[in-house]
């Protein structure tokens, strides 16, 4: 167990208690504390922010100028509306600046760290120094009951609180720690969880027609993949179980099993018109050649393979047979088995129901003082820093609202 900040704070009776030491939980500590709340945060693992620590290949996609809400999934597609609304992208960079981190811009408007993400949890920790919150890690929540305030016994001893944060998180990544607490907690207070699923998760093949999916793994390449009328436009990888790469990614939390998902193999291209001319030029090159002038050698070779007379020259294919290779390269179905599982999926989707909190405080609508933030809730983010930020953001919106009932 390790104490952080805050002297003897955690023997008192806190203002608010956050069970949770990730993005979400930190940052609705140190809002709620600047604000005059004693807080204290309890989480069960040895250090705090590890999912931090490891994303973004350690450098952590802290946030995405093309902060969007059309650009997050939830049974209410309007809830993450208003928090986004009031915590944005540049006011996360104002707080990089004040602890002088330098940032970039990859692609796609993702920014992350110069340095490491181990820059975001010091950040962190520095705002909660500042603001006297109390820290304690290693330790484990045995009940959580709410007789009057809300009543935590844990490893630590018993905590008393009036307000109490849930801030553990998903399913993803349990190698980290990942439990089903805060759902477990909000279902104890009747609130509702929509099914958590993996998101942001590698798809995985086992129809005996796609097993030549995973013989292509290492391949990579530019491609439309869609689902139903999703769309985008990123690279796609094929691995050992099936396909990957962020296309797949952002594609997989719109997936339900039983769908298919359709890629479009040369986006921007008009692959019927670039055979015809190939074949009006005379064109000598058989199919897998032909076809790794626009597509890497070994997928070529697969396609010419399965749709082309490969033995023969372009130039004695028959129109209907450049249009049939050209429908399937441009509009490639494919039938997932299913996913990877939590262990590779990035976020859950689904989580504590939105219609029981309130879009602009986080607080439970039937259980007073009872807050739920972050990936907990039923609000999951597309790929590339969406996710980080609605944790920036949820907490605000909560820490804010602890702030102002203390005023109150």
């Amino acid at each position: 167990m390790t104490f952080h900040n805050g002297g003897d704070a955690s023997r008192r009776a806190p203002d608010v208690l956050i069970i949770g030491a990730g993005a979400a939980g930190l940052m609705a500590a140190f809002t709620a504390a600047r604000r005059g709340r004693r807080v204290v945060v309890l989480d069960h693992a040895p250090e705090v922010g590890r999912k931090i620590l490891i994303s973004g290949g350690g450098r952590c996609n802290f946030t995405n100028t093309e902060m969007r809400a059309e650009r997050f999934i939830s049974q209410n597609k309007h809830f993450a509306r208003s928090a986004l609304s009031r915590y944005t992208p540049a006011q996360f960079l104002e707080l990089l600046a004040k602890h002088k981190i330098p940032w970039h811009e990859k692609k796609l408007g993702q920014l992350f760290c110069d340095n490491s993400a181990r820059d975001i949890v010091q950040m962190l920790l520095a705002e909660c120094a500042a603001a006297n919150v109390t820290i304690l890690t290693d330790v484990r929540i045995t009940d959580v009951t709410k007789p009057q305030d809300f009543r935590v016994q844990t490893s630590a001893g018993t905590f008393t609180s009036k307000a109490l944060v849930l801030a553990t998180g998903g399913l993803s990544i349990p190698k980290l720690g990942a439990t089903s607490f805060s759902y477990n907690i909000a279902r104890y207070f009747g609130l509702s969880v929509v099914s958590p699923e993996p998101a942001l998760v590698p798809l995985v093949f086992g129809q005996p027609d796609e097993n030549w999916v995973q013989s292509l793994a290492g391949v990579s390449l530019p491609v439309r993949a869609s689902c139903g009328k999703v769309g985008f436009d990123e690279s796609l990888l094929f691995t050992h179980r099936g396909l990957s790469g962020p296309a797949l990614l952002q594609i997989s939390s719109y997936w339900e099993p039983g769908q298919a998902v359709r890629i479009n193999l040369l986006p921007g291209e008009d692959l019927n018109a670039l055979l015809a001319g190939l074949k009006k030029a005379k064109g000598q090159m058989k199919g897998p050649a032909a076809l790794g002038r626009w597509l890497p050698h070994r997928l070529a070779q697969e396609l010419a393979r399965q749709s082309a007379p490969e033995e023969r020259p372009v130039v004695e294919w028959p129109d209907r047979t450049l249009r049939a290779l050209a429908d399937r390269i441009h509009r490639l179905d494919l039938h997932p088995t299913g996913t990877e599982g939590f262990a590779k999926a990035e976020v859950t989707r689904g989580g504590v129901d939105t219609r029981k909190l309130s879009s602009k405080t986080m607080e439970a609508q039937t259980v007073p003082n009872l807050y739920v933030i972050g990936e907990a809730v039923d609000v999951t983010g597309w790929l590339g820093g969406y996710n980080f930020h609605w944790a920036w953001a949820s907490g605000h919106a909560a820490g804010e609202a602890l702030g102002e009932s203390a005023a109150a």
